[in-house]
């Protein structure tokens, strides 16, 4: 049965630490949320430490300029750590490459120190995706033809951002999940440390321990997500409870026309994924 909550301060004597998703909880790209970010700084004022857990490709210091630029405040968090982060131990394993790069300029970080070499599709051995190379106008099937191409010649792809899509603003755009999709729809194999996969947890929890500076309890850990198919069933896998943040990128699907949960709606996203909440908010609030 999932519980609908008002806010975080609900929650308080339950748990020790939270594990908070950043784009469509925090910020939409555009703007930062206030009264998230306002939640957030209670709960490390009455509770305990907040790390946030970002399918980002980019390396965490990289993510934390980025929020500070989007107005939120250094109280709102603990630690970052992104999928760029746990990424790299993925690259490292192939390193000096070739690797063929899919992706915008700004995510280079998230290559440096690694000692990899870049070339074209035909001479590399494999694919390092961050994300389309401009998300503002493109979508995965501007990739097919390359991809078809890098499939054919057997070339793994590690993705650094499971992200299907994320909000900017009032748009959907695609993230390196899109890519990683069809990419593995045309029989190519694909690797990602983001969530839901299991690397960016053990370093997440991994950071828990270290701000708690004890042996970290997962029953005590919360969540906080609004992606079914990363931030819940991520915390699914790892047995963490998870509050679902209904008006992030399912907005469509799980809010009513007059700004209301719908029920049935949110039963039935769930539930096609085979994923559980155990808790529901229409945005994330103390």
């Amino acid at each position: 049965m999932v519980r609908h909550i008002s806010g975080l301060s609900e929650l308080v004597s339950l748990y020790d630490a939270l594990l908070c998703d950043v784009w469509g909880v925090i910020h939409d790209g555009r703007r930062s949320f206030p009264a998230a970010c306002d939640a957030l700084a209670r709960w490390r004022e009455t509770a305990g430490p907040v790390v946030l857990i970002s399918n980002s490709p980019r390396p965490s210091r990289d993510v934390a300029e980025q929020l500070r630029e989007l107005g939120v405040p250094d109280e709102s968090w603990t630690s970052i750590v992104t999928s760029g982060d746990a990424t790299r131990a993925l690259l490292a394993e192939r390193s000096p490459g070739p690797a063929w790069m899919i992706g915008p300029p700004r995510d280079r970080s998230l290559y440096e120190g690694l000692g990899l070499i870049f070339g074209d599709l035909e001479e590399s051995a494999f694919i390092a995706c961050s994300g389309p190379r401009d998300d503002e106008i493109e979508t995965p099937e501007d990739y097919r033809a390359e991809l078809t191409r890098a499939a054919a010649r057997g070339m793994p792809m590690i993705c650094a951002n499971p992200d299907r899509v994320v909000q900017r603003g009032d748009r959907l755009i695609y993230c390196g999940g899109a890519l990683a999709d069809l990419y593995a729809a045309l029989g190519g194999t694909v690797f990602m440390a983001g969530k839901p996969h299991s690397p960016i947890y053990d370093l997440s929890l991994a950071a828990i321990g270290t701000d708690l500076d004890r042996p970290v309890d997962i029953g005590r850990v919360l969540a906080i997500g609004d992606g079914v198919a990363t931030d819940i069933l991520g915390a699914n896998g790892q047995g963490l409870d998870v509050i679902f943040i209904a008006g992030g990128i399912h907005r469509a699907e799980a809010i009513g026309p007059n700004d209301g949960l719908d029920p049935s709606s949110l039963s039935a996203l769930l539930s096609e994924a085979r994923a559980h909440a155990n808790y529901l908010a229409p945005a994330l609030s103390w």
